[in-house]
């Protein structure tokens, strides 16, 4: 059979290829994983018009202004867009009563909800039932980890600054993934997480999607690789 006979043949293979390639990286990219994990960590908050925001930055690098609320709060929950907050309202008025304004010194307002049982790790439970609160005074540049140490020492770090005990609690772990949670919402649920962000991985469930896309555009480029060198004979 001629050149031309056998080309279109050759094509159509690795058309075939290439298409099936496409499909798989079409199926890939849609597919995910049947239960989502949740983390077990403390969360970090600030006040912002009268009610709780999840920050933005860590403890160690946020500096709050004279007359401001920080809270944490300990609970599991698969992102921060359902994680709970602190069961205290940030009321700086309230809790910082009777400490005056002085120069060179700022007074931040604290609040440290442990959780309920159900967030506990296993083998723990709670130190406190209720929020433990306290109006840390620091200096001028002090960080909203400096307040929390004012209040509710010892605190627990891990070797990349992830905060990851408050007052002793919990004695071990550090934003730990928890697989087949189904975290809710709420200022008083029992599951809440980034992770705080540095928890924010894949919690060793599985590829992740982009690896998954990764590797259908692997094949992909496998398969004009093979219809070049086709085209070449």
């Amino acid at each position: 059979m001629s050149r031309t006979g056998r080309r279109p043949a050759r094509r159509g293979r690795t058309g075939a290829l290439a298409a099936g390639a496409a499909g798989l990286l079409l199926a890939l990219g849609t597919a995910s994983p049947a239960q989502a994990a949740g983390y077990r960590y403390w969360s970090f908050w600030e006040s912002g018009a009268g009610t709780w925001t999840y920050a933005t930055q860590g403890p160690a690098t946020a500096r709050p202004a004279d007359g401001d609320t920080v809270g944490f709060r300990f609970a599991l929950s698969e992102d921060s867009a359902n994680a709970a907050k602190p069961t205290v309202a940030p009321d700086f008025a309230a809790l910082c009563a009777g400490v005056p304004e002085k120069p060179g010194v700022k007074r931040i307002a604290v609040v440290v909800d442990f959780g309920t049982a159900k967030d506990a790790p296993a083998g723990e439970t709670p130190p406190k039932t209720a929020p433990t609160t306290g109006c840390a005074v620091v200096t001028g540049n002090g960080t909203a980890a400096d307040a929390l140490a004012a209040v509710a020492e010892p605190l627990r770090y891990d070797s990349s600054a992830m905060l990851c005990g408050i007052a002793g609690y919990p004695a071990r772990g550090c934003g730990e993934a928890v697989a087949g949670t189904a975290p809710t919402t709420g200022a008083d649920s029992a599951t809440e997480a980034a992770p705080p962000a540095a928890a924010k991985d894949d919690g060793g469930g599985g590829p992740s999607l982009g690896l998954l896309v990764g590797g259908g555009a692997v094949l992909l480029l496998g398969a004009a690789a093979v219809w070049k060198s086709r085209r070449r004979a």
